[in-house]
């Protein structure tokens, strides 16, 4: 029988653990009851805790920040107004339980689509969701269908949608960093935050809650809550939205700010339960949890200062040297724990080599830097010159001409004067041997021909002389 060694299996069982434990920094990360969750800096999108943020879970009511999403983008490019009145069709409630989050709207009814959208919101009303996506897409599955494009755009590689409210149903999922990224993207219309945040509100249908205004069920900002009453109001909180069915558990978005640091939680699959006579709800207890964690344990540290030389590069026909040196073009300043070790921060430096040549004005981006904590990517600013980089004109003139004479057309011109300049070379040499010795020929000819007259001019002469000597004769 063979002996099992205990301590190689407890090693590998700790180290199991290890690595399916949440990551947050080197804090001691804070207990949840949740089954997922993210936490995350605003202004950096810097993650500060993680528990399955990739998971894909049930959603539940998270859902309408996309419906929620798509009407107001609806609003923004004007395919629709806040203002106009919609009609219930007659499918609105179809797969709505009895106790499904509802705001009493019937086929029929005509509201606002302001008063649609508050209610999604605000009272998570089902119906509210089918007659907004019906209204702008002609049907809730093209609608639907929409949702899913809009999700894949934002990079939502665990989430699909199955409908508009987030009722249970087969292939209808997301995960709690998706649904982050479709919340920061809802935040960027304004009437988003103020209506994720809105406490209360009286729809312009009295017909609606008997005129009464509807609340809003996130505890975290309404102390009328049907969630516990005020037991989890927190001053530092805003929006956005709850979500719970007995498949996704108790859920819950929202951001909060305190000290000029701004976070959003994202909790997923938590439980609810009585407590000696009181309801708990761990979405909320958990949100306070990662928050009050956060605020107590992270600030603001500025790891880069713009003042800072991070870099020098030579640049093509500058003048003097061509050392040009780099500086962020703005502070870097990241949310990090109280305590982080100073060496636990480098910088990784990239330099645009396809950028280095004269003249450069002043803050050309040649590079970027990115900051690196403990091993994580958390930010990147470019590298810019701090002053102008001029051209040395000597060098760029001599760039000009071997740029212009390493062109293909030029060296064939090239070559082809040089073949015309040599031919003419020969045809100028042969013209001027053939001339030379032509201009020989004809001297040599007129030298005879003046020695041919000479000498018949002595014979002549010689004649006379002769017939003149005998005339003399008696």
């Amino acid at each position: 029988m063979k002996k099992i060694r205990l301590f190689p299996l407890l090693l590998i069982l700790c180290l199991a653990f290890s690595m399916a434990a949440p990551t947050a920094f080197a804090l001691n990360a804070p207990e949840l009851d949740a089954q997922a969750a993210v936490l995350i800096d605003l202004d950096s999108g810097s993650i500060l805790y993680e528990l399955n943020k990739d998971e894909q879970r049930a959603p539940a009511s998270l859902t309408k920040i996309m419906t929620v999403l798509l009407a107001l983008d609806a609003v923004q490019n004007g395919r629709c107004a806040m203002d106009d009145m919609v009609t219930a069709q007659e499918d609105c409630r179809e797969g709505l339980g009895e106790d499904s989050s509802s705001a009493g709207i019937n086929p029929g009814d005509v509201l606002s689509m302001r008063d649609l959208i508050y209610c999604a919101m605000i009272s998570s009303a089902n119906e509210a969701c089918n007659i907004i996506g019906s209204y702008l897409e002609g049907s809730v599955s093209a609608f639907v269908a929409k949702m899913n494009e809009k999700a894949e755009e934002l990079g939502c590689t665990n989430t699909h949608f199955a409908n508009t409210n987030g009722l249970p149903t087969e292939g209808h999922y997301s995960s709690a960093y998706d649904i982050y990224k479709i919340t920061v993207e809802a935040m960027r219309y304004p009437d988003f935050m103020e209506i994720a945040n809105t406490v209360s509100y009286t729809t312009e249908s009295i017909s609606l809650n008997d005129g009464e205004p509807i609340g809003n069920s996130n505890a975290l900002i309404n102390p009328q809550s049907d969630y516990g009453g005020n037991r989890y109001l927190y001053e530092y909180a805003s929006g956005i939205k709850t979500g719970y069915t007995r498949a996704a558990g108790y859920c819950l978005i929202s951001t909060a700010e305190k000290d000029g640091v701004n976070l959003m939680a994202v909790v997923m699959g938590c439980n609810g339960w009585l407590n000696a006579g009181l309801e708990e709800y761990r979405n909320f207890s958990d949100t306070i949890t990662l928050y009050d964690w956060a605020f107590d344990n992270f600030s603001y540290h500025t790891v880069i200062s713009s003042s800072e030389e991070l870099a020098t590069v030579k640049v093509d026909l500058a003048q003097d040297d061509g050392v040009t040196p780099l500086y962020p073009q703005q502070d870097v300043v990241l949310l990090l724990p109280n305590d982080v070790d100073p060496d636990s921060v480098e910088s990784r430096v990239t330099i645009y080599e396809d950028k280095l040549t004269a003249p450069l004005p002043t803050g050309t981006a040649l590079g970027e830097v990115t900051v690196v904590v403990d091993g994580r990517d958390y930010n990147t600013v470019r590298l810019v010159t701090n002053t102008e980089v001029e051209l040395a004109r000597g060098e760029f003139m001599k760039l000009r001409f071997k740029e212009f004479f390493s062109k293909g057309w030029v060296i064939t011109l090239l070559i082809i004067i040089l073949v015309l300049g040599t031919a003419y070379i020969i045809l100028v040499t042969r013209y001027r041997k053939l001339r030379k010795k032509h201009l020989q020929e004809r001297r040599r000819a007129e030298q005879r021909r003046r020695l041919a007259a000479q000498e018949r001019a002595a014979r002549e002469a010689a004649m006379d002389a002769f017939d003149t000597d005998w005339s003399d004769i008696p």
